[in-house]
């Protein structure tokens, strides 16, 4: 089943994640723009921030309703040759490691957080890459203090903190992650 939703503590359905369709699109920019606007991600606001919903490599992206309105994205992609976080889980020792997904693309408007759905739209997402037989990884900006919360509290494993060379005159520290199990 694509949609799934989680009670709030002891109440009704506050969430519901679904698969996210082209006609979501602009209510995903939008929101992502309040994110931008309250929060600084995306760290750089993309030229085209539909493009950037849905780069080329994009697996699978799903929306997060809430009162029957989109609150929240996330999607899964193959990784980049210069992604750090799938180098770093295909690069571990060991035989038999699922080659790695990437989930980005993240977020959930900020009057709308506090209900579980970052956590919602990450274990719809983990488990999408697993159904492909991939293993989800993920990278984070270091400052990026809330986010890094939310993948500790899920269990997530720390792979490293490395240096990301984004343009020839700005280098960002990013914490690297990989699901557990």
């Amino acid at each position: 089943m694509n949609e799934e939703s989680a009670p709030a503590t002891g109440g009704p359905v506050v969430g519901l994640v679904r698969r996210r369709t082209d006609a979501d699109l602009a209510t995903c920019v939008q929101v992502l723009a309040e994110v931008h606007e309250r929060n600084g991600y995306p760290v750089d606001w993309p030229a085209d921030p539909r493009g950037w919903l849905s780069a080329p490599a994009l697996l699978a992206a799903w929306v997060a309703e809430l009162d029957g309105r989109i609150v929240g994205h996330i999607g899964l992609s193959r990784g980049a040759a210069d992604d750090a976080a799938p180098v770093l889980w295909n690069g571990r020792e060991g035989t038999n490691r699922a080659p790695a997904a990437v989930i980005g693309r993240l977020f959930v408007a900020p009057a709308a957080r506090g209900h579980g759905i970052g956590a919602l739209l990450m274990a719809r997402a983990t488990r999408e890459a697993r159904e492909r037989d991939l293993h989800p990884v993920l990278d984070v900006v270091a400052s990026d203090t809330s986010a890094v919360a939310l993948y500790e509290r899920l269990g997530w494993e720390l792979l490293a903190t490395v240096e990301q060379r984004w343009s020839p005159q700005r280098t960002v520290t990013v914490h690297c992650y990989a699901a557990t199990g």
